[in-house]
């Protein structure tokens, strides 16, 4: 299933968009005009990729500065060491669309324990 997470025009180059799912989203538009979605929460640690650095197609955690590849999830920086999961996008009719990738995320143990217990709230 598509989901549609925000109009490109609104989604400016170089920019990101936080996109608040469990766990949350985070949509990148680079300065080559590409579009591309991963989670949005370092697998070191809790801190959101969004507010992260983009430079090409690599987003720097903002936390303690782990590098991730936005089309392949791969982290080229530690002191991460797992992948974020990387997401479908596809952009029709100036929409944003998110198709969620079916892997189980790596999020931080801290953050894996905090969505364990909303989930079975």
């Amino acid at each position: 299933m598509m989901i549609p997470v925000c109009r490109l025009a609104d989604l400016p180059r170089g920019e990101a968009f936080r996109f608040e799912n469990i766990p949350p989203i985070a949509v990148f538009h680079t300065d080559a005009g590409e579009v591309y979605a991963i989670d949005d929460t370092c697998t070191h640690q809790d801190a959101s990729l969004s507010d992260g650095w983009l430079e090409g197609c690599e987003v720097e955690c903002p936390l303690h500065a782990s590098k991730f590849d936005l089309r392949t999830g791969r982290v080229d920086a530690p002191p991460a060491k797992l992948p974020v999961r990387v997401h479908q996008v596809v952009v029709e009719g100036g929409m944003i669309y998110v198709q969620l990738s079916q892997d189980a995320p790596n999020l931080p143990p801290c953050v894996a324990h905090r969505l364990a217990g909303e989930g079975a709230a």
